[in-house]
């Protein structure tokens, strides 16, 4: 079987790995010529998996179109505002795709899959999805995600492409589900790192975390997603793992903005996407047109694109009237 991993930073090339491990002919497409001359030079990715040996026998190709020849499967492990684009390529490919791309859409509110419904209607579309850090799948730790279809079957079938003796892989039907589970926690993980920066504790860290979760199911059911998805590993599994690791981007993120840095200065420095940086506009927009009300997120919204301080947006947060526990 030929897959090909489309985006060469931690996430693509920690999956491009563990598919060739598994005996498959993999190809890893990156937009940097420099980039992949450089894994192919070193057999590393030094920048996103320092450390991670790769397999000799793994491909690269900076060349879309080369790339997808012949493809049985591809995995999309792009950034969120790259999708589209990059898979426009993609018209008339008939196999299967992967998306491990968490995000929303701005203004059309279409979570990656529904981006490639449209970008590549005759393909088959699954998303592949839970509290998994690149670094640490690459380095063999045990590791366990939902793999999720529009149909049983092949949500099944990525299942078996993926699953590894330390990378258990679960079948789901909810793609509407895991795919917002995965967007929306890292809008609350750039919340939870707000907190860090701020000096607050676990205390304050644990109930941002639990209602975050009611919030997501709640604007996830409105989106059509089954409530039960956001208790398992792509709704509850991965916020956890985001909020609370120092491996989490988008943690980190908000604990930089938590301290008083710049946004120019945070995004200036970053190597790799912090995708609830822009998740949360879109997230705070698809609430306003579903009608739903998602207090965190709003919060997080104001801090990062209306200038609010984020000590002003905790204390309006916690400042809400009182209210029975949903």
């Amino acid at each position: 079987m030929k897959i090909t991993v489309l985006g060469a930073g931690a996430w693509g090339t920690a999956l491009a790995r563990l598919l060739q491990t598994g005996g498959q002919t993999v190809t890893l497409w990156g937009h940097d010529p420099a980039h992949l001359a450089d894994l192919r030079r070193t057999q590393r990715n030094e920048r996103y998996l320092p450390g991670i040996e790769l397999p000799v026998n793994l491909r690269y190709a900076t060349d879309l179109a080369a790339a997808l020849d012949g493809a049985d499967w591809v995995v999309v492990a792009v950034p969120s505002k790259a999708l589209r684009g990059v898979t426009g390529a993609l018209a008339d490919f008939s196999g299967g795709l992967v998306s491990v791309t968490k995000g929303i859409e701005h203004h059309s509110g279409l979570t990656m899959c529904g981006i490639l419904a449209e970008t590549a209607p005759r393909a088959r579309r699954a998303a592949l999805s839970g509290p998994s850090f690149a670094l640490e799948v690459a380095r063999g730790i045990p590791t366990a995600i939902v793999a999720a279809g529009g149909d049983a079957a092949t949500a099944r079938e990525v299942q078996a492409l993926f699953h590894r003796p330390a990378f258990r892989v679960y079948t789901s039907q909810d793609l509407a589900g895991v795919e917002l589970g995965g967007a929306l926690k890292n809008v609350i993980a750039i919340a939870a790192g707000i907190c860090d920066g701020l000096g607050f504790g676990d205390n304050s860290k644990a109930a941002l975390v639990t209602r975050a979760l009611v919030e997501m199911r709640r604007l996830g059911v409105a989106a059509g997603a089954q409530p039960e998805t956001f208790s398992g590993l792509s709704g509850l599994g991965d916020l956890m793992v985001t909020c609370f690791s120092k491996l989490s981007r988008n943690r980190g993120f908000g604990e930089r903005v938590g301290r008083g840095e710049s946004l120019a200065a945070i995004t200036a420095g970053l190597t790799a996407v912090a995708e609830g940086y822009p998740t949360a506009r879109s997230a705070a927009e698809l609430a306003r047109k579903l009608g739903v009300e998602t207090p965190i997120v709003d919060e997080v919204h104001a801090a990062l694109y209306e200038g609010k301080a984020p000590a002003l947006a905790l204390r309006d947060l916690i400042a809400r009237s009182s209210k029975a526990e949903d």
